[in-house]
């Protein structure tokens, strides 16, 4: 679906364990394109002329669901970059029930296979790429992280707006 006010899913991991992936990307993704904190992208174009029915939706599935402990399982080379990739069950089912409700929505980049992860870096040569990979393969042990909730954005061309909230396993607070 074509929208002109793109709105973007994201996870909402704790703040402690988010704060090494950002340290992470304002070492090694290019500051004249890094407006974002590091995330875990769940849904990358809904409708934001809907955006009353889609935070509606994610409410009621979020309070269905306890927080959960993903697993930093990996580094992925992404090409231009490097993410790492992050298991989390739980976190597939509920991607996986709110994909069967925006699916008339959807574009290609969402219907695709979900591949969860946490970009440190990206659009850079496939040099410095295949470097940073290289350097954190090396060193890499997986880890757990904590994933609290959803988290729903107006993309704005670079940076984004923060829009609403969905803890799980909580009613929204009014």
């Amino acid at each position: 679906m074509k929208t002109g006010h793109p709105l973007i899913l994201t996870a909402r991991i704790a703040e402690e364990d988010l704060e090494p992936f950002d340290r992470l990307r304002q070492a090694h993704f290019p500051s004249d394109r890094n407006f974002l904190r590091a995330h875990l992208t769940m849904f990358h174009r809904l409708p934001g002329e809907y955006e009353a029915r889609i935070v509606n939706a994610l409410n009621l599935a979020a309070e269905r669901m306890p927080a959960s402990t993903a697993e930093v399982s990996g580094v992925r080379h992404l090409g231009a970059g490097v993410a790492y990739m992050i298991a989390c069950p739980a976190l597939e089912a509920i991607r996986g029930a709110l994909k069967s409700a925006f699916v008339s929505w959807l574009g290609s980049q969402d219907m695709q296979t979900w591949r969860p992860h946490i970009t440190i870096q990206n659009k850079v040569p496939r040099a410095k790429a295949d470097e940073l990979h290289r350097d954190l393969c090396a060193r890499f042990q997986p880890w757990s992280i904590l994933i609290a909730g959803l988290d729903l954005w107006a993309y704005l061309g670079g940076p984004w707006q923060h829009l609403a909230f969905a803890p799980f396993g909580s009613r929204p607070q009014a």
